[in-house]
């Protein structure tokens, strides 16, 4: 434990940057005895995504250490042995998923306000921030070294990593704007503007060529990624708006959280229509994630009452309905290794796993 403790204070004034961010490492060394970090994967990862996937039934651990409400949660790409949680109090997390080994593994620290949205890349080496203190943060995941921070002055509510390239990175702006960073180069390679409202949610498809986008504004928008003109929009004199976007696995349909408690399914092969509405649950005025299972069987979302929902994706019916926090579930994300296990976060600043 001592040793533990004094590694922390080692690391976190070597990972003192000149913009003022540190991170502390929790565990006692960074690296095992065959020189890997937390970063690589248990042995027994899945290789691959399960077939077969069923709604989870009992809450199994809980991860306790954010002072304030936890505003988003993402689990390490395709491992999933990693969990990300950005904090109210200011703060990012990274967990330790491993069944024998469930524990905080590093707080990335550096933003004077609530972090809004994070978001890994797509090996999930490095990570990115938004903050209501107006500023992005690009970070290493290993070190927890601030690589770089950027603003436009404007407000950024939500970020999403391009795939293909981690130095590119699209920021939804309050502002009404996209902007896509180069964090190498600092610099604003390309603006999308043409919604009407602040920009709420963005998601890749297409197999990353291009992109759809929600506002306050009540349309979704679909992108050619690089290219600043709007390809589609979506928008319908009963539409509400969107705050979250979720792509299903086979990229043919996409889920939007509508404001009006319902979740929209659009089926993108056949001109963006909408085929599907999902209800039960109460999400007006909340951000509630989406989140599919691997196998792009069951939907899940959070609830303004604390409550997690599954849905069969097929029939629109719900299949499962879990009391989960004493606040607002804000993020429900399904682990993309394993069948049952999905990760929820609420206000309460709690993060529970069920399975």
């Amino acid at each position: 434990q001592r040793a533990c403790e004094e590694n922390q204070k080692k690391q976190k004034n070597k990972n003192k940057s000149k913009g003022g961010e540190t991170s502390t490492l929790h565990l006692a060394e960074l690296y095992d005895y065959q020189g890997r970090s937390y970063l690589h994967p248990p042995s027994d990862t899945p290789k691959q995504a399960p077939t077969k996937c069923r709604p989870p039934q009992k809450k199994v651990h809980t991860f306790k250490g954010h002072s304030k409400g936890v505003s988003a949660i993402r689990w390490f790409p395709n491992s999933g042995h990693l969990l990300l949680s950005s904090s109210m109090d200011s703060t990012i997390r990274l967990w330790s998923t491993i069944r024998s080994a469930r524990r905080l593994v590093r707080t990335f620290e550096g933003h004077s306000a609530a972090v809004r949205d994070v978001c890994f890349s797509a090996d999930g080496t490095r990570l990115v921030s938004t903050s209501y203190d107006k500023y992005v943060k690009h970070w290493d995941t290993e070190t927890g070294q601030c690589i770089s921070r950027h603003t436009t002055r404007a407000m950024p509510w939500c970020v999403q990593v391009y795939p293909e390239d981690a130095n590119q990175v699209l920021v939804g702006q309050g502002n009404k704007k996209i902007v896509q960073w180069d964090l190498r180069a600092n610099e604003v390679a390309q603006e999308y503007d043409d919604h009407l409202g602040a920009v709420n949610a963005i998601q890749f498809f297409d197999s990353n060529r291009r992109f759809v986008s929600s506002a306050d504004d009540k349309k979704l928008l679909v992108w050619e990624y690089g290219l600043p003109v709007v390809v589609r929009q979506i928008a319908e004199p009963e539409q509400h708006s969107m705050p979250f976007i979720a792509m299903h696995p086979s990229e043919k349909f996409f889920v939007g959280q509508s404001q009006d408690n319902q979740a929209l399914a659009f089926q993108i092969d056949k001109g963006f229509r909408q085929k599907k509405k999902f209800r039960g649950h109460l999400c007006a005025g909340y951000a509630a994630q989406l989140d599919f299972s691997p196998n792009g069987k069951f939907l899940i979302s959070g609830d303004s009452q604390g409550r997690m929902f599954v849905w069969d994706f097929a029939t629109s019916r719900i299949v499962k309905k879990l009391k989960c926090h004493s606040q607002v579930t804000i993020g429900a994300t399904w682990h993309p290794r394993l069948p049952s296990t999905v990760a929820t976060c609420s206000w309460d600043g709690d993060i529970h796993i069920w399975q």
